[in-house]
């Protein structure tokens, strides 16, 4: 008997360095069918795409366990190469595009027509010429199906990004071999009108025999276009629900799960802030992936603020703008003065810092030992641990001042390392950044934005770092605004949380509130209520 379902994944699981993030996973999807995928930061979504399309990265950290099997027999894809030959195309919440190449090109890359020439009778046929004519009657064919205005001629560099969504698509539906689709947040970037044509193009290629697995934080959309929904927490399937039978409430419950009420870590310290340090008016980052458009807000001296949201919405792009780290526009004032943006010195020079998300990349000097890491910024920036001579024409860095910084950080932020001139690269993800934690605060600065301090690291040494940011808002009177894709963590330490959604406040919120609030507000249910302000 042939099998009904397309795609079948049979107990599927998957961790990373014994950190489980899929649990037993069984979903079934049918020729033709739009399956919605739902579920917060963390739970298991892109990891279970990434096995499906054959992602490198899923081989080179184990593998995983269960069975797939797909249009009929058991697959093992070892790359995305055979998944997309197996008939499996994926339209990335990442655009997945040549810049400097045009939409045709995009659209027909690897499946160009070509034809014969003299060359190619001597050598083979890899020296024959593209048949440009057909390729751009195959692009115009793959883009009439969107139904879209979009040039095949014109750069994907030069292109607005709701037209690189659609050539990203158009690319897919190209490849005459498509069974399924995967599509990761496809309208996260779009204008509403955009996104509309998206949702119609969705039931088309359903139309079309091909089944979809449509990823998206926008619960109306996956209403609206989906046969089924299948909510996904903590890497374990929650629910599988019809649209006809629930809701958007009832979706964001099993998504975020039940409060667990007192015996949950929710801060419940009551405390009461007065004064504004900070006052951000109408900002804007363009920051790839964190767009932030047009946030207003109040942040209170002696708070720590949380900011979350779903990945890709903005959150991470607050402080990269505030800090000038991407271009940004708007005011921002501190203690009553407009600080001047774009200018990341002088941010710095006024009294704010920043420990990035990025702490590889941007917090550490990793081939460099841990009394240099602490101290680079304070030197850089304001001039301290160094010597002077010749009444400060000549700086020289004061080694024994750096060292005793060093160690002075190492005890208080118990830094588990051989000594202050042991190499960054050696510590582990904690001891990482726990030290870029003592190279902000070897700056004392007044207003401190941390992003995503936790990510990476074990919970052990999560609990250290969150007991560190509440100990020296405690006792220094530092201002805190930390950004993090963990929900819970933002609660265990917050006074307040702001929730961002497209690149807006979607609401605030207490520590204390129900959980499927805060589920919401990700989602983009701005509802009035106590607790909550609307932007």
């Amino acid at each position: 008997m042939k099998d009904k379902f397309l795609l079948r994944m049979e107990n599927v699981s998957k961790d990373f360095y014994g950190n489980t993030v899929l649990k037993n996973v069984n979903l079934n999807v049918k020729p033709g069918e739009i399956v919605g995928l739902v579920g917060e930061n963390g739970a298991g979504k892109s990891t279970l795409m990434k096995i499906i399309f054959g992602s490198s990265e899923i081989y080179e950290t184990g593998g995983y366990n269960g069975k797939i099997i797909f249009a009929g027999e058991e697959v093992n894809f070892r790359s995305s190469f055979d998944a997309l030959q197996a008939g499996i195309g994926m339209v990335h919440q990442e655009f997945v595009l040549i810049p400097g190449y045009s939409a045709t090109e995009n659209i027909l890359l690897n499946t160009e027509p070509t034809r014969p020439n003299i060359l190619a009778e001597v050598f083979d046929e890899r020296v024959n010429t593209l048949d440009w004519p057909e390729m751009k009657k195959r692009a115009k064919e793959a883009i009439g199906l969107l139904e879209v205005d979009l040039d095949p001629d014109m750069l994907v560099k030069e292109m607005p990004v709701g037209h690189r969504q659609f050539t990203e698509i158009a690319r897919e539906i190209n490849r005459e071999s498509t069974k399924l689709l995967i599509m990761d947040e496809p309208t996260a970037v779009l204008t509403e009108s955009e996104a509309d044509v998206v949702l119609k193009v969705i039931k088309k290629i359903a139309s079309m025999g091909i089944a979809v697995i449509f990823i998206s934080h926008r619960l109306k959309e996956i209403l609206t276009v989906c046969d089924y929904i299948v909510v996904l927490r903590d890497g374990e399937i929650q629910k599988e629900l019809r649209p006809a039978e629930t809701n958007e409430r009832e979706i964001a419950e099993y998504m975020v799960g039940k409060d667990l009420g007192e015996k949950s870590g929710v801060n419940r310290e009551k405390r009461e802030f007065n004064e504004t340090i900070l006052k951000i008016e109408n900002l804007w980052v363009d920051m790839p992936g964190e767009q932030v458009n047009g946030i207003s807000l109040e942040v209170k001296k002696g708070e720590i603020l949380g900011i979350g949201g779903l990945t890709g919405q903005g959150k991470l792009g607050i402080a990269n703008g505030i800090m000038g780290l991407y271009p940004a526009e708007g005011r921002v004032i501190f203690k009553g003065e407009e600080l001047p943006l774009n200018n990341t010195r002088e941010i710095l020079n006024r009294g704010l810092a920043f420990v990035s998300e990025d702490r590889r990349g941007i917090g550490l000097l990793l081939d460099q030992p841990l009394n240099w890491n602490i101290a680079f910024t304070a030197m850089q920036v304001k001039g301290e641990y160094l010597k002077n001579y010749l009444g400060g024409l000549i700086k020289w860095r004061d080694d024994e001042a750096i060292s005793q910084l060093a160690r002075e950080y190492i005890e208080r932020l118990n830094i588990k390392c051989f000594s202050e001139r042991q190499y960054a690269r050696e510590l582990s993800g904690g001891n990482q950044q726990k030290v870029c934690l003592a190279k902000a605060f070897a700056l004392n600065p007044e207003v401190l934005f941390v992003s995503e301090p936790t990510r990476g690291i074990d919970i052990g040494a999560k609990k250290l770092v969150l007991d560190t940011l509440r100990l020296y808002n405690r006792e220094y009177g530092t201002t805190i605004i930390i950004t993090s894709s963990e929900l819970e963590e933002l609660r265990t330490i917050s006074d307040r949380i702001a929730i961002i959604n497209e690149g807006k406040i979607a609401g605030i919120l207490p520590p204390t509130a129900d959980r499927v609030e805060f589920g919401l507000l990700m989602l983009g249910k701005m509802e009035t209520g106590e607790g909550v302000l609307n932007e």
